[in-house]
Order: structure tokens, then sequence, then C-alpha cells
């Protein structure tokens, strides 16, 4: 598959923080014919709304990025609807692509569904050696069933679907619920509204001592497009930056980039998460020559820039 430029593409969970992302590098490779459905529109969980979605936008190819998601706190509070709803969704919108004869179909995983204690970096061979970190384990494993999938139905039907595993991602137009967040959005929002208000302390979840890797959701993007383009193998790859870095380390960055220079205490009554995340990119650079681009302290400016000028725009 050398072009999108002829294909109909649809894009789900197109309107969201990775997907808009998506589109946009859909858009510069030439792509004209782009669905982009609402969930208000089309619910997911229900096979009559993805048999209708089908019906109306008549793909060539899926990407499909639709998910219930959310950090540590979001996933603790909902493992039940985070696990049925991800994996329905999924299996639904893979089962009917086959039937519908789709050419392509693009399974988003996730970080998550690796085993807790995996070998650092993540090789994708490690998929299956261990129990993912129990507090995303139900959302993990919803997900990880999508490669299941994507393989058994290569074998017995022949059909092309392929299985990404993106890190964590960031960056401007992140989800900056408190509530939901992920860490770099979570940190930057506590940041800004402490400085703001002039205090003193911010608190941050656990000890800080775990690792993670953060890729910027514009690099994710691109290598995504590229693997709609180029990839059509049964093996998962993973999409990451190829770096760790400690959350205390991460928060003092944040910190800095954000001028709050005050105290940040650990409630260590919070749990940590997986102890650390790091993946090993090498497949991801062999099979379709992708390569993260942004710096992550660029990439954090930018996206404290992008919070700050949407919360002005939101309060004028």
């Amino acid at each position: 598959m050398n072009s999108l430029g002829t294909k109909r593409v649809l894009v789900t969970g197109g309107a969201g923080f990775l997907g808009t992302n998506v589109v946009n590098k859909l858009q510069q490779q030439g792509c004209k014919s782009i669905s982009v459905p609402r969930s208000t529109d089309y619910n997911l969980v229900e096979m009559e709304s993805v048999k209708r979605l089908y019906r109306e936008a008549k793909p060539d190819i899926v990407i499909h990025l639709a998910a219930r998601v959310g950090g540590i706190g979001a996933n603790m509070k909902n493992p039940g609807s985070f696990f049925y709803e991800n994996l329905v969704m999924g299996v639904q919108m893979m089962d009917q692509g086959r039937i519908f004869g789709v050419e392509k179909f693009v399974a988003i995983g996730t970080i998550c569904a690796y085993p807790k204690f995996a070998p650092i970096p993540f090789r994708e061979e490690d998929l299956w050696n261990g129990y993912p970190e129990e507090t995303n384990a139900p959302y993990g494993l919803a997900k990880k069933m999508l490669l299941v999938q994507s393989q058994a139905y290569r074998q017995q039907y022949g059909f092309n679907s392929i299985f990404l595993l993106p890190v964590n991602l960031y960056g401007p137009g992140d989800n900056f619920d408190l509530e939901s967040s992920h860490v770099i959005p979570a940190l930057i929002r506590k940041f800004v509204e402490a400085k703001e208000k002039g205090e003193r302390r911010i608190v941050a979840w656990g000890t800080g001592k775990p690792t993670r890797e953060f890729l910027y959701v514009e690099d994710a993007a691109e290598g995504i497009v590229l693997a709609t383009e180029k990839y059509n193998k049964p093996e998962p790859v993973n999409l990451g930056a190829g770096f760790e870095i400690s959350i205390k380390e991460l928060a003092e960055l944040i910190c800095e980039l954000t001028g709050f220079y005050s105290v940040i205490e650990w409630d260590t009554s919070r749990p940590d998460g997986q102890p650390r995340r790091c993946l090993d990119v090498s497949r991801a650079k062999r099979e379709f020559g992708f390569e993260a681009r942004m710096d992550l302290r660029e990439g954090l400016k930018r996206t404290i820039e992008w919070y700050r000028s949407s919360r002005s725009s939101a309060t004028s």
C-alpha cells in the first residue's frame, strides 16, 4: 500500500486527542476521504451502531483509536467499564470490518498490555510473559485481545489487520481533567494553578520512583500513519521514543518549565503503577521507518503553552 490518497479511511476516535493528530497527518499525506464518527451518533459498544457506521462510511481502511481511557485513578475507579467497553468496541469493529471487506484494519493497543515486570526495554516478544500491572490490567488486557483477534483473523480469513502499541502520549490538546488525566497533564495543571494562586506546595501521587516513557502526540500520529501505509505483518509493533524518565525527574522538569519553584510532596498512600516503562522501538524503525523526533523538554514547553493559552481563551 503506497498511497492513502485514493482510500476511504475511517478513524474511530478521530475527534479525540490522538485522533485529531492522526486525521491531520492523513490529510498531509493527501488522503481526501476521511470519516470521523462522533460518539453521540455511533455508540460503538452497540453492534447495530457499528454495522450502520460501516454501511454509511464504506471504508477501505479502518484506524481504530476509539477507547475508554484514563490515568491510574480512573482505571482503579472503572475497571469493569474500561474492560467491557474497550473489549466490545474493538471486537465488534474488527469483526464487522472483516465482514464488510475492508482492505486493512489498524488496531491500537496500549503499553498497559505489557507484564508488570517485563524486562527493560519492553520488547514485543515479552507481551505474554506475565500479568499486567494490577491498576490498569483490565484496560490493558481488553486492548491486548485485539492482538489475539488480529492474528487469528489473519490466520483464518487472510484479514489484513495490524496491531500497534503506543507508549504514554502527551502534547497540546491532552486531557487536563484531574479526575481522569494522565501524569503529564495532571502535573502541568497542578503546577500552573498553584503558581497562579501563590501556593507553596503541590501534592503528587506515589513515591516518584517509577519510570515512564513519553511520546509526543504528533510523533505518535506519524507512526500510526506510516504503519497504515507500509506495515502488513501479524507481529505487534511498539511506538515510542526509546527513553525513560522517573516521575520525580519529570515533576521537577515540569516544575522548572512552569516557573513553580516550591515544594513537591509525594503522597505515598497513592499507587505508583508499573515500576518501569521503556520500549524497544527498533521494530518500528526497521519495518516502516518510524523514529520519534520531539525532544521531551520542547514537547513539554509546547504542551504547557497550549494549556495556558486554552485556559486564557476559556476565561476570556
